[in-house]
Parts: C-alpha cells; structure tokens; sequence
C-alpha cells in the first residue's frame, strides 16, 4: 500500500502532476472536501513528484499529460505503469485515441477535467481500492472504439472473466463455475498475456475490465 498506511487505514493518498496552479488548487479543494477526504500529499509540475518521497509512497498518481512536439508524451504514463502505480490521467485532452491510448497503455482511467469533481474524486476512490470507474468521456471513446487488436480469447477464457467481474474474489468465481482456484488464475494469466502479446497491456482487475468493455465483451451497464 502506499502513503495511506502511515495516514491511516482509511485515508486515500494521491500525488497530483498538474502544471496549472488553478487545477493544483482545485484538485487539493476537492479532494479536502470529500467524505472522507482524500490526501494530496505532494504536487508539482513535473512527474518527478509523483517518484520523490513522499509522492512516490501515494496510493494513486492523478497525471496531466504532458505534451512535446508530436502530441502527448505517453513515456511519463507507460514508466508510472511499469513501476505498479495506479494512474488517473486528467487531462484538458478530449479525443478518442488519446483517451485509448493511455488505457492500452495500462492507465486506470482516463478523465477530461471538463468532468469535475465528482469524477475526478470517485475516479481516485475507484483506483485506490482497484474497482472499475469508467466516466462519460472515457466510456464515449470505449463504445466508439472500431480498432480491429483485439485478442482471440477461448470461451472458457471469457467465462471466467466476466464471472470474475462480478465476484469479490477468485475463491467465488472457482466455486460458480465447478473449477479450482489454480484453474481460475491460469485462465486469467493466460488472458493477461494474450492482451499483453498485442501491447494491450491489463495487469489489475480494472484493466482488464476496461479490456473488456472496449471489446465488447460486456457493457458499462452490466457491471
């Protein structure tokens, strides 16, 4: 876990990489103001924040895309992904291919900061406790997604996916379905390597619910 261990069992902890002092501040606002608050324990303008004590300890990272000559700078998102961290990106950026883009490359969920508080603190809840959050634009670009990579998954394969959606553990899932726990886990790595293998990467539960309804394989409504 991160910072939140130290701040209690219950307090939510995020380092926010933002460049806009407005956002900065409204960000720590809302994040006070929630129930119970949410901890920003470091900000600033640069990604070094969110690898520096105390950010590097936070629960959740909440990422401005930062852009370079060509567009959004994907390197920051993909090295925080890399290192195990749960990122929110939060972004003035309102189009498709970014939004799918930062989920392929293993973001938790993807915000426009046109979406708000509300989504902006059940997104930060959502990745600290690893559940699914999809807000509006995120599940926008998912339904319109006519991008043709998507792995070939056995249908067994898809069984257990989409009853591990709607189960509170693996144990659950072994037992609806007549299989063992070790059976229930090959299935799913093997689906995580099938992902994987077409730069899909979705190594958490909420990663692979995403996988799942950008392919169609269950709707937003049905989780």
């Amino acid at each position: 876990m991160g910072q939140g261990d130290m701040a209690g069992a219950d307090v939510t902890t995020v380092v926010l990489v933002d460049d806009h002092p407005v956002v900065v501040a409204g960000v720590k606002a809302w994040c006070a103001a929630a129930s119970p608050p949410i901890e920003v324990v470091d900000a600033g303008p640069s990604v070094a924040v969110a690898w520096l004590d105390p950010g590097d300890r936070a629960d959740v990272v909440v990422l401005d895309l930062q852009l370079d000559i060509t567009g959004p700078a994907y390197g920051d998102l993909k090295r925080l992904v890399d290192a195990g961290r749960q990122v929110v990106v939060y972004t003035m950026r309102d189009d498709r291919d970014t939004a799918l883009t930062c989920l392929d490359i293993g973001a938790f969920t993807y915000l426009t900061k046109a979406e708000g508080e509300a989504h902006l603190v059940a997104a930060i809840r959502a990745a600290a406790n690893n559940t699914p959050y999809t807000p509006p634009a995120l599940s926008g670009a998912i339904g319109t997604d006519t991008r043709s990579n998507r792995p070939r998954l056995a249908p067994r394969e898809i069984d257990v996916l989409l009853e591990w959606f709607h189960c509170e553990s693996k144990e659950m899932v072994a037992k609806k379905l007549k299989l063992s726990v070790r059976t229930v886990n090959t299935y799913l790595d093997r689906v995580r390597v099938k992902y994987a293998s077409i730069g899909r990467e979705a190594p958490t539960k909420a990663s692979l619910v995403a996988r799942a309804i950008q392919d169609g394989l269950i709707g937003v409504d049905e989780l």
